[in-house]
């Protein structure tokens, strides 16, 4: 059978109409509601960049005080142990009385210096690394940097007040590396309230 005697096949229906076939729709034409969708998807995209870029954030400052508080704190133990050189310094120059170093010959006075010297010296070090010694002679007792020992009986200043220094105190940064041990007044008259709360003498023996 020739090409010739193929009859065309038929486009027409059952009930004698046409059959209309769906247009061809390309594959790069927006779908209906796509638009919405691809605004709800940038919205959320945009929302997890945002919380992620605040997570960096919080993560590069939590590690910058890590790295500070290291550089400022990791030197803690070492100079509680420093701490017990500058004690044994103050104890020499305590041990010398007032009346005998006015009498002393220049040879002792000299010593005498020295290690007053040699004591300036190594608080100047301890505090370029942060490490500050506490003297609170004379201030309201604040069990927060302090340690009362004793109560001494002293009418002449408020109570609570430190009136005598056992052992100086010292802190590394805003922390305390070692409380002053100190004797707190007794029987005066009653301390007037501090302008900071955190200053008030709770604690302190009555």
């Amino acid at each position: 059978m020739t090409e010739q005697d193929r009859q065309p096949e038929d486009t027409t229906a059952a009930t004698g109409e046409p059959v209309v076939s769906k247009p061809y729709i390309m594959p790069d034409e927006p779908e209906p509601g796509s638009l919405e969708t691809l605004q709800k998807e940038a919205a959320e995209a945009r929302d997890r960049m945002l919380r992620t870029l605040a997570e960096m954030e919080n993560l590069r400052k939590r590690t910058a005080k890590e790295v500070a508080d290291a550089r400022l704190y990791g030197i803690t133990g070492f100079a509680r142990d420093v701490l017990e050189i500058a004690d044994n310094l103050q104890r020499a120059l305590d041990a010398v009385p007032a009346d005998a170093r006015a009498a002393a010959d220049p040879g002792l006075i000299s010593l005498i210096e020295g290690v007053e010297l040699t004591e300036r010296s190594l608080l100047n070090a301890l505090e370029k690394h942060g490490v500050k010694k506490l003297d609170p002679q004379g201030q309201k007792f604040d069990p927060n940097f302090h340690q009362a020992m004793f109560e001494v009986p002293d009418a002449s200043v408020p109570s609570g007040t430190v009136v005598q220094v056992v052992q100086a105190g010292y802190t590394i940064g805003e922390r305390v590396l070692r409380p002053a041990l100190v004797g707190v007044a007794k029987g005066g008259a009653k301390a007037a309230p501090a302008a900071n709360n955190n200053n008030e003498a709770s604690g302190a023996p009555n």
